[in-house]
């Protein structure tokens, strides 16, 4: 009789074991699962105005801890001087800085990329100006007028605005506390600038003109 006790515990132990490792495994196969779905969604494209927004946090935090990797070049048009940077994440073209100025205005434009799609653009233009002064102690002003597009496959879903002064004499606004103003804009003009400059990264020697 205790013979037949002890068969049958050590059969309950044993029964017991087999569930307890065959939801071990269940829940194994659904956590790797979620973590799947959830690499598939971070990768996908930002899909509207929110998720661009958090898309570009993560993304400027990581340029701003130089956390990517660099490259550019330079170009000389005419009277026209600018440059332009890459940067990169594992290989994959994260973000496009395009600068250039002539004698009273230059302007930046970034370009903010996913899946070698532009989702975001800020674009920051300056003209300069005397604004009173002496010849020995000139004034100056500069007149700055900043864009912030959401896109969307390459057509803007929001376009924000703001400009603003800022003087070399006197006290100056906080551009910070200047609000954004929504309206219409075209960002064919950008874009084809963008390809553009796609056309020229793995160039070496200075480029002429883009």
């Amino acid at each position: 009789m205790k013979i037949v006790i002890t068969t049958l515990c050590l059969a309950l132990v044993i029964s017991c074991k087999k569930e307890s490792n065959s939801a071990i495994q269940n829940e194994s196969s659904k956590d790797s699962l979620t973590v799947k779905n959830d690499s598939t969604q971070s990768n996908e494209n930002p899909q509207n105005i929110d998720e661009i927004k958090k898309e570009f946090a993560l993304l400027n935090n990581k340029l701003l801890a130089k956390e990517l990797d660099s490259t550019g070049f330079d170009y000389n048009c005419e009277e026209i001087e600018g440059d332009v940077y890459f940067y990169y994440e594992n290989k994959s073209l994260k973000m496009v800085k395009h600068f250039f100025s002539d004698s009273h205005f230059s302007s930046v434009t970034k370009y903010y990329v996913k899946n070698d799609k532009v989702f975001f653009i800020f674009k920051d233009d300056t003209l300069w100006q005397f604004d009173g002064g002496t010849p020995e102690k000139p004034i100056t002003k500069d007149s700055i007028n900043q864009q912030r597009i959401y896109l969307q496959n390459d057509n803007p879903i929001q376009c924000l605005e703001k400009n603003f002064i800022i003087r070399s004499v006197g006290k100056n606004v906080d551009p910070e506390t200047i609000p954004n103003k929504e309206g219409k804009c075209d960002v064919k003009e950008l874009i084809k600038t963008y390809q553009t400059i796609l056309k020229n990264k793995d160039k070496k020697d200075k480029v002429l003109c883009l």
